[in-house]
């Protein structure tokens, strides 16, 4: 909608090549958090709400390593970890570098 100003703000979301996956609950401000930081990214992701779903709880933590807590994310299936992390991540300046490597 307002993909003019991309550019203005540092956006860029036509580089974005990775396959991007979120476990969240529908009202933890953690996983709202890591949310908007993808968006402001531009990053289309794949989100999997398990509020309440214990079997979906366990495949999410099958695939991060036994973390239960939420959100869990993955960038091109690479556990990433939680909001912490992936704020982290950008902060180093490392984000951007994952989030632009097109998924195998």
């Amino acid at each position: 909608m307002l993909d003019f100003l991309n550019p203005i703000l540092g956006r860029h979301p036509e580089q974005i090549k990775a396959n991007v996956e979120i476990y969240t609950w529908q009202t933890c401000p953690f996983c709202i958090r890591a949310k908007m930081l993808l968006w402001w990214k531009g990053v289309k992701y794949t989100e999997y709400k398990i509020d309440g779903d214990e079997e979906a709880r366990n495949k999410m933590a099958d695939r991060a390593n036994g973390r239960r807590s939420v959100p869990q994310i993955f960038i091109n299936n690479q556990h990433i970890g939680g909001c912490d992390d992936i704020y982290q991540l950008d902060t180093q300046g490392n984000l951007d570098s994952l989030l632009t490597q097109p998924a195998v």
